[in-house]
């Protein structure tokens, strides 16, 4: 015999139980409205809060003791990276350039301009914004005593990035010729990062030494990144944006210097003189309070 689906009607069940699951699904329709009032509250918090009056005020502090080579200490690179990993495009609400035709020279194939925004600069830290159509080009450069945090905030994008290997010079000029020795200016540099990034991701740290100091960013889709610097480039100081050209190292290479075999990837570094043209940017987001 088919009996089909039974349904139970108040009726069916005893009072007491009927009203306790009205009582219980009242009591859920009450906390899930709380819950998405209090979300809804905290979402218009956010759009009132200045966020990049907050990352200034927490890049002061970080950088309080900035200059050449320092690295703050491990709960303010902490606190910093933590504030950086929420942020969004829109906590800036700025103008973004076109990131379709920034083009160099129209009409030729050279890589479109990237075009620079700058939120700060001051002895001691920097913020700023890097926007880049399809394409585009941040060269291979260095940041001399200087510790870096970015954040891609939105696109796609392919980064790569070397330290420098320490190496014993007295051995590597016993491996290499003299002739060896001047016919190259290259350094050894091992890869640190060489892969792509979407937005939304983890904020990077570089440090003087380490973290990848060295990189170079190309845009697959438009994007926008965020760099903080602590301390600058400074002319002044000696803190000077070298660019790279690079070639892949061979075994013999890195056995020559005397470098301990891993799975480490290497590559030459050799410094060149070309200058990196960008646009620059006004930025009408947020003020800051200095």
């Amino acid at each position: 015999m088919n009996i089909g689906r039974i349904l139970l009607s108040k009726r069916s069940l005893p009072a007491g139980h009927y009203y306790s699951l009205i009582s219980k699904k009242k009591m859920m329709n009450k906390k899930t409205k709380k819950g998405y009032e209090k979300k809804k509250k905290m979402m218009r918090k956010r759009s009132e809060e200045n966020m990049v009056q907050k990352l200034y005020d927490t890049c002061k502090q970080v950088f309080a003791n900035g200059k050449a080579g320092y690295i703050p200490p491990p709960p303010d690179i902490q606190r910093l990276t933590s504030l950086l990993d929420t942020l969004e495009p829109k906590d800036f609400k700025f103008t973004a350039p076109s990131l379709e035709a920034s083009c160099a020279s129209p009409g030729t194939k050279e890589a479109p301009l990237v075009t620079y925004i700058e939120l700060h600069e001051c002895n001691k830290f920097s913020i700023g914004l890097f926007c880049l159509p399809p394409s585009s080009v941040i060269p291979l450069h260095n940041h001399p005593g200087m510790t870096v945090f970015s954040k891609l905030l939105a696109g796609t994008m392919h980064a790569t990035s070397y330290d420098w290997v320490q190496i014993n010079h007295d051995q590597v000029n016993n491996n290499y010729t003299v002739g060896e020795q001047q016919e190259s200016r290259m350094r050894l540099a091992k890869v640190h990062v060489d892969g792509e990034f979407t937005a939304p991701c983890n904020t990077t740290v570089l440090f003087p030494e380490s973290g990848g100091n060295i990189h170079s960013f190309k845009a697959i889709t438009p994007c926008i990144l965020l760099d903080v610097l602590g301390p600058p480039y400074s002319q002044v100081e000696g803190r000077y944006y070298q660019h790279y050209t690079y070639d892949d190292a061979s075994f013999s290479d890195v056995k020559k210097m005397e470098v301990k075999e891993d799975e480490t990837r290497y590559a030459w570094l050799e410094e060149r003189n070309e200058q990196f043209v960008m646009l620059g940017g006004t930025y009408d987001g947020p003020k800051i309070q200095r």
